[in-house]
C-alpha cells in the first residue's frame, strides 16, 4: 500500500494480494485517523460480504471468488473503545455484470484498489446497542 496526503485528504493505492480491512485499519491507526469517510474502486478475486438480519440480530456472510470489479466501496472510520473501527459496504460486478453487494467482511485485491479518504477533525465512538444488535454511533 502507498499513499499521499493533501491536507486532510489521503489518496491511497492498495496492491495485489492486500486485504482491504486489515491494511486500512493499520493505516488509520498509524496515521491517527479517528474519524473519516472514504470511497474506492478497483479489482478483487475474493470478497466476503454480509447481510445483517434484524430479526435475529446476526450477520450472514457469503464469499465470492473469481475476477470481479469493485464498482463501489464506501464507508466510514470511527472508534470503539479507543481502537479504529471500520464500517464499509461494497458492490462488486462479475464477468456477466451481475452485481453483488453488502457489508464488507473481507476483500483481497487482485490488481489494484484506488481509495480516497477524507479525515475529519474529531472523534465519534461506537457502542453496542442490545436492542438493535449493532455497534452504533455514540455521541
Amino acid at each position: 500500500m502507498e499513499f499521499r496526503k493533501f491536507g486532510n485528504q489521503y489518496v491511497i493505492r492498495m496492491d495485489k494480494g492486500e486485504e482491504v480491512l486489515t491494511n486500512l485499519t493499520k493505516f488509520c491507526t498509524e496515521q491517527n485517523i479517528k474519524l473519516a469517510h472514504l470511497t474506492a474502486l478497483g479489482a478483487t478475486n475474493r470478497v466476503k460480504i454480509g447481510l445483517f438480519h434484524t430479526d435475529v440480530k446476526k450477520y450472514e456472510s457469503k464469499e465470492l471468488t473469481g475476477d470481479m470489479e469493485i464498482t463501489s466501496l464506501v464507508g466510514n472510520v470511527t472508534t470503539q473503545d479507543g481502537k479504529t473501527y471500520l464500517h464499509l459496504h461494497i458492490n462488486v460486478a462479475d464477468e456477466n455484470q451481475n452485481v453483488y453487494g453488502g457489508h464488507l467482511n473481507e476483500c483481497y485485491i487482485s490488481a489494484t484498489c484506488e481509495m480516497f479518504l477524507t479525515a475529519i477533525d474529531g472523534t465519534v465512538d461506537r457502542k453496542f446497542d442490545e436492542e438493535i444488535g449493532l455497534n452504533l454511533f455514540q455521541f
